[in-house]
């Protein structure tokens, strides 16, 4: 029998090849947005130009009311208020988050979803307190294997009500770069950003860090939620699929010269220029960037300027003499665990983990 829910709520499924962004697409874009690219000239996203992706509602929170409870299998309950977690030792750090679903528009079948291009990413600096020596405190029971942690927004997707929630192991978990954030860019959060309190996991796809956190629970096996399986790599419906954590290897350009209003290619005079962009990677440090103004056939290699945080993109630079005519720029990274960007993505059913390379279409005029 047919939940009534369902009767709300699509399936998952990909689009026909001919088949246009529809109307329930066209409406999460609405709701949700990229960076604009220009602004990865700052080494710090500016907050409004950080990308967004809400699931829900943004709740409504009373900072007075909240708490957030730490329970489960720990030795003792904890209940925190917003105060009690702003009194405790502070980090700060700056941190490049990316959607996983990032470049899903770009797929081909296209599978209906959020459709990103190659926007959905950001780098701010967040700020809050540990999580693993709360969770120490607490007392770890001696079965806990996993945390799970539980949001305050609260939907249907694909037939199932749902608090937002999300699980990782309890190493993963204690890990030193795990923050309860409060803070990021020096404010306290925005709405949209999780106020009052978030969970940030540094180096993972954004949706390991739950937002507007209310609770933290210990359990003896890994979390089988609705938002857990939902990320995922597959190739068929039923399939289990790998479970997506860290982010992978990705450079994007800064559009150079100016834009079209409706079509974003470029244009700019022939002649000397500097082409500039940002790489990052979940895994490790972005070693190299290879760069192409000829779609591919010729790759060269990037400066690299140091990395300003573990977790945080690094810019690189490439002198280019621009020919009249029309050009197409690309960039693709290498981090060093030896993952490297492919040229041509493997396609899956989420539309996640997509780094296949950015295309920049640029006409160069000359103007002499």
């Amino acid at each position: 029998m047919t939940s009534p829910l369902e009767t709300i709520s699509q399936p998952s499924r990909v689009a026909d090849a001919d088949e246009a962004v529809g109307y329930d697409e066209l409406g999460l874009a609405a709701r949700n947005h990229g960076m604009l690219l220009e602004a990865m000239r700052y080494d710090v996203t500016p907050l409004g130009l950080h990308y967004l992706l809400t699931h829900y509602d943004v709740p409504m929170i009373d900072p007075q009311l909240w708490r957030l409870e730490v329970g489960g299998l720990v030795e003792r309950a904890v209940s925190l208020s917003l105060d009690d977690v702003r009194a405790r030792p502070s980090v700060t750090h700056r941190v490049t988050m990316e959607c996983a679903g990032n470049g899903r528009a770009r797929l081909v079948p296209r599978p209906v979803s959020q459709p990103w291009l190659h926007e959905a990413v950001g780098t701010m600096e967040w700020t809050g307190t540990p999580l693993g020596p709360l969770l120490r405190e607490a007392g770890l029971g001696a079965t806990a294997t996993d945390v799970v942690f539980t949001g305050s927004d609260h939907g249907v997707e694909r037939g199932t009500e749902q608090d937002y929630q999300r699980g990782m192991s309890l190493d993963d978990a204690l890990g030193d770069d795990v923050l309860l954030a409060y803070e990021c860019n020096g404010v306290p959060l925005p709405p949209q950003h999780g106020f009052p309190l978030r969970l940030l996991v540094p180096g993972w796809y954004g949706m390991a860090s739950v937002k507007w956190l209310r609770s933290i629970e210990l359990v003896d096996a890994p979390f089988e939620g609705y938002q857990q399986n939902a990320y995922r790599l597959r190739q068929e419906p039923g399939e289990r699929g790998e479970g997506l954590t860290r982010i992978a290897p990705r450079a994007l350009v800064v559009p150079p010269g100016s834009p079209d209003f409706m079509s974003r290619r470029r244009f700019l005079a022939a002649g000397e220029h500097v082409l500039e962009g940002r790489a990052w990677s979940g895994w490790g440090e972005v070693v190299s960037v290879e760069v192409t103004t000829d779609g591919g056939p010729t790759w060269r290699a990037a400066d690299l300027e140091p990395a300003s945080g573990r977790y945080s993109w690094r810019r690189w630079t490439v002198p280019w003499t621009a020919e009249p005519g029309l050009h197409q720029v690309s960039a693709r990274a290498s981090d060093e665990t030896g993952r490297c960007q492919p040229l041509e993505q493997p396609w899956n059913r989420g539309g996640f983990a997509n780094t296949s390379p950015q295309r920049v279409e640029v006409l160069a005029l000359d103007r002499s």
